[in-house]
């Protein structure tokens, strides 16, 4: 159902980030059940209209990088993307492992060592998941190799552009200056490569809040982690990890823009609405008939 004087978007995804789970039934930290706070995002997506035609999820899939976590990823995620017909994007996080990271989720030789890097297609918009991690460290790095792919593969611009997917975001990091320790070396070797292509945004994760910024010209969008939220205003903390306001980002595609809104996941009370039926009523009428109603202070959807 579609209101106001702008378009449909061509296309709509889910970008979630830092699920951590872990293997066994395991708590992270001893308080955190990654997984039950997982399945309580993915049941926020079932209600999405329209439905995501891709769930990216943009790193430290598995807390410890563990061979289960990986397959209990699929078991979660798996069904519901074939219910809602969407594709999975899957992207290395400085927790995952590499050979774990292929095996469990690609069914790939489980020895490898190399970037995890991917090229999706969807309905042509292009999303390219990038493996900015580096082996045994938390930070991020991109080899020389990985870069020259990546300008060959942007060499050829996609239909709908592109959106770039990876883990460390090339943004400051103001309000958590840990972060700034282990974020993504070298940002402007990416930058050269980045400039004059289809990029149409950045997704990213590792920071375990939400916040925008740009890069290269391109607009970044930084999900916050599905487990905890790392406090970016802590009292009288260097580091605060709370278990609070873990949250999903939803991503429109526009023909000339990209627009980000964040969910969260967890529903509080609602002290106002109306019921769904309201838009089908709303449908029935012309957009003056429709202006009226809602934005008349006085009229008898505003004055109840």
């Amino acid at each position: 159902m579609q209101f106001g004087q702008h378009p449909a978007p061509l296309r709509t995804l889910v970008h979630l980030s830092d699920t951590h789970l872990l293997a066994d039934g395991a708590l992270q930290f001893g308080a955190i059940d990654t997984t039950t706070r997982l399945c309580t995002a993915l049941e926020r997506l079932t209600r999405l209209d329209p439905a995501p035609e891709a769930i990216v999820v943009t790193g430290d899939l598995a807390d410890q990088g563990e061979p289960g976590a990986y397959r209990q990823l699929r078991d979660l995620l798996d069904p519901l993307a074939a219910d809602l017909g969407a594709q999975i994007v899957w992207v290395m996080g400085n927790h995952d492992e590499r050979p774990a990271y292929a095996a469990g989720l690609f069914d790939r030789e489980a020895t490898t060592d190399e970037p995890q890097d991917a090229v999706h297609d969807i309905g042509g918009l292009r999303v390219i998941s990038l493996d900015t991690t580096v082996p045994g460290y938390h930070h991020g790095e991109l080899r020389k190799a990985q870069l020259r792919w990546l300008a060959e593969v942007l060499s050829t611009p996609a239909e709908h552009g592109t959106i770039l997917a990876l883990h460390h975001p090339p943004i400051p990091v103001p309000l958590v200056p840990a972060a700034a320790i282990i974020e993504l070396l070298d940002q402007d070797r990416l930058a050269a490569v980045l400039a004059g292509t289809d990029v149409v945004s950045i997704l990213g994760g590792h920071f375990h809040f939400s916040s925008h910024s740009t890069f290269a010209g391109i607009p970044v969008s930084v999900a916050a982690a599905t487990c905890y939220l790392e406090d970016p205003a802590p009292d009288a903390r260097f580091t605060s990890a709370v278990d609070a306001h873990q949250s999903v980002n939803v991503v429109h595609v526009y023909a000339d823009r990209v627009v980000h809104s964040i969910v969260p996941v967890a529903a509080g009370p609602e002290v106002a609405g109306h019921p769904a039926a309201a838009a089908a009523q709303l449908a029935q009428m012309s957009p003056e008939e429709r202006r009226e109603l809602v934005s008349r202070k006085k009229s008898p959807l505003n004055s109840g």
